[in-house]
């Protein structure tokens, strides 16, 4: 794909899609960046740092919404602060579902593009590294891939590469970009479960 067919993927996929809400958690909002590189369009993804909550694990860039602020204000203030990408409103594209997480916040997931190429600045007190997923990987005929637990439980997972195997919360959220935005499926994904360890 080129970026200028990348673009138009995504808005037209997006245009026909109705995004659920959900209510009664910690407010939260993320931002699926894509960068739209003529060569290879692709998303960001962040590897948390390794302390606090969530340490080590695989997410978007993002955080909680504070009190009087506007959730995509949320989300694109996260991203400025967590990888150094200044992203303006008129560059997000659309919202997928809400997802609720086991520990107890509703993550509205934004969707944003900016144009190649990005100078990025991870802060190190948030983010141990950033790593780019090509488009055309998202939409890979291996995905998604599925996990039995020992108690019978079915667990998404995104498995992008070595060493990189999303699971829900960020997985799921992964998933319906690629369902919805990129492959123009409406697919929900809601009732995905967690595995343990995403909890901590």
């Amino acid at each position: 794909m080129t970026n200028s067919a990348a673009a138009e993927r995504i808005r037209g996929n997006l245009a026909g899609f109705t995004r659920i809400a959900a209510t009664g958690g910690r407010a939260a909002a993320v931002v699926i960046c894509v960068v739209d590189d003529p060569d290879e369009p692709h998303v960001l993804l962040i590897r948390r740092a390794y302390r606090g909550m969530n340490s080590g694990q695989w997410a978007f860039p993002g955080g909680k919404i504070e009190p009087g602020e506007r959730a995509v204000a949320a989300g694109l203030r996260e991203v400025g602060e967590e990888i150094g990408l200044a992203l303006e409103e008129s560059d997000v594209l659309g919202v997928l579902d809400d997802f609720v997480t086991d520990s107890g916040f509703v993550m509205t997931p934004f969707i944003a593009l900016t144009s190649a190429p990005v100078r990025l600045e991870p802060n190190p007190d948030e983010v141990d590294s950033v790593h780019r997923v090509t488009l055309e990987r998202l939409v890979g005929d291996d995905l998604p891939g599925w996990t039995i637990t020992p108690s019978g439980a079915r667990l998404l997972n995104m498995p992008l590469r070595e060493r990189m195997r999303i699971h829900a919360p960020t997985g799921a959220i992964l998933y319906q970009f690629r369902e919805v935005a990129l492959l123009g499926r409406p697919t929900r994904v809601r009732d995905l479960q967690q595995p343990e360890f995403t909890r901590e």
